[in-house]
């Protein structure tokens, strides 16, 4: 598992780097414009993908027989024999369809997981505007019912403190209440007895890249919140949370986003099939 999460701390790295800079124009455009566009233009990636990572040609067989059964049960829906045998050829053919995509899906799913993951900063959450509250949670590492450590936030002229700091023994977290004061991207910065941990803090307006969570050192968490190296194993912090607000558009907002990218993409990449010559 430490091999697997570092291996994604490495594509992260990777996919925030190509995403920064290919993502870039999502923070001046339309939301809907932007996640069209991302959404249209992934499907076609992804169809070229498809195309060099699939046996085309046995894509091409399998289909050609289903025309030729398809034709065989119009042509002979008389006969009850030959019906049946072009339907079972018929569904033979469909399961064969689908052994032939596995290959392509797997080499999809690494760079489809590292785009979503990327899309999800933009779209997932928004930023906090000057004068709006937010929660900051901090989860501690050890065994629970231990002694919590002196936890203790670093002020700065971004953020005022409202409430807090919280203690949650029993969870082992620690909560302030914060208030927006200065747009921009900030670092919080949470001393634990002698260490330190920090976590990336943005106040604007529009698309800003959010990050909702520093993530504990899991493949998982570190997959589904790439903008933040994740805390390390031996760090006495486990997670940092912010709860940021929910954008409440359907094309590019909370959760929905990733239904429309998923559907228009589907959409963009059969529409450009024959234009691709890509057999699917």
């Amino acid at each position: 598992m430490d091999v697997l999460t570092r291996m994604v701390v490495w594509l992260n790295a990777l996919a925030n780097g190509l995403g920064g800079l290919l993502l870039a124009p999502i923070a001046v455009l339309p939301g809907w414009l932007s996640a069209t566009v991302v959404a249209a233009v992934t499907g076609v990636l992804l169809l070229v993908v498809f195309k060099y990572t699939s046996n085309q040609r046995g894509i091409k067989r399998v289909k050609d027989d289903i025309k030729a059964n398809l034709l065989a049960l119009k042509l002979f829906k008389d006969s009850a024999a030959v019906a049946l045998g072009a339907q079972g050829r018929i569904l033979r053919g469909a399961f064969r369809l689908l052994l032939l995509a596995i290959v392509p899906l797997l080499v999809m799913i690494v760079p489809v997981l590292l785009i979503l993951g990327q899309l999800s900063l933009w779209y997932q959450a928004r930023p906090l505007q000057v004068g709006e509250d937010a929660v900051v949670t901090l989860k501690l590492s050890g065994d629970a019912g231990a002694p919590l450590p002196d936890v203790r936030l670093e002020p700065i002229e971004a953020i005022e403190v409202t409430i807090g700091p919280v203690r949650v023994p029993s969870k082992r977290e620690v909560c302030w209440s914060i208030q927006a004061r200065q747009p921009g991207h900030h670092r919080l910065v949470f001393h634990v007895d002698d260490r330190t941990g920090d976590k990336d803090l943005v106040i604007g307006s529009g698309f800003m890249r959010v990050s909702s969570l520093r993530p504990d050192y899991e493949w998982k968490d570190a997959l589904l919140n790439p903008s933040e190296q994740p805390f390390d194993p031996d760090s006495p912090i486990r997670s940092i949370a912010v709860n940021y607000p929910e954008r409440p558009e359907w094309i590019s907002g909370s959760n929905s986003w990733v239904i429309y990218w998923f559907i228009l993409s589907m959409v963009s990449g059969l529409c450009f099939r024959r234009f691709l010559n890509v057999n699917i």
